[in-house]
């Protein structure tokens, strides 16, 4: 800009009618662009990309999983959900961007008022309230996600859960799920839950292939 500054008045005025111009036709191409990603697809999905982009979060559909209906209700409220077609498999997701949660709690802590809890706990919260609420009770097996698995995700830290679930219409009776929280510091949470019948090397070869699914940008 200092450059354009420092040239005649008339260069300047040509310069700036066609930045102007220029920008006009990009912001319409970005937005046919959006518009062409999204044609076809599912309220749910947009919505979903809605929610994902956010929480400054990339999500690439997998396409071995077909859509199905999320569940939202009282006791579950899931964004975006996937099942294997013909298999003993689906996957939910929960997005949530943290930035609101932390802008307050900067200004709680500014103005001196009483002590919010740190945003950047809520992955814990959020994965212990859903982990008691899919099996009744706080036996679950609970581990934390070593750094060095994090950075794919671009995220700061993570929990995975081990889950015997209730026999639960809303989970479809299945026996078995593997829960992980997500979060980037100051941004948002991730949370994906994985069901099962079986906890065998099938169930973990379907995680895997979704597992890249879902990431935090840099």
């Amino acid at each position: 800009m200092e450059t354009i500054w420092k040239q005649i008045k008339q260069i300047l005025i040509t310069t700036t009618l066609t930045l102007c111009i220029t920008s006009t036709y990009a912001q319409k191409g970005h937005l046919n662009a959006v518009r062409e990603k999204h044609a076809g697809l599912s309220n749910q999905l947009k919505e979903f990309y809605r929610l994902t982009a956010q929480a400054n979060i990339t999500f690439l559909l997998p396409k071995e999983l077909k859509e199905i209906k999320a569940p939202n209700n009282e006791d579950f409220s899931f964004d975006y959900a996937m099942a294997l077609p013909g298999g003993d498999f689906e996957i939910w997701f929960q997005v949530k961007s943290e930035k609101e949660n932390w802008a307050s709690y900067i200004k709680a802590q500014d103005n001196q008022k009483p002590q919010l809890a740190n945003p950047d706990s809520l992955y814990a919260s959020i994965g212990t309230a859903h982990a008691i609420a899919f099996t009744g009770d706080r036996n679950f097996l609970v581990r934390n996600i070593p750094p060095e698995y994090l950075v794919p995700y671009n995220a700061d830290v993570g929990k995975s859960y081990l889950l015997t679930l209730l026999d639960l219409p809303e989970t479809k009776h299945y026996k078995y799920a593997l829960m992980f929280t997500l979060q980037k510091f100051h941004t948002g949470t991730i949370l994906a839950i994985c069901f099962t019948n079986e906890k065998d090397p099938e169930f973990f070869k379907n995680i895997h292939n979704v597992s890249n699914c879902l990431k935090f940008k840099p």
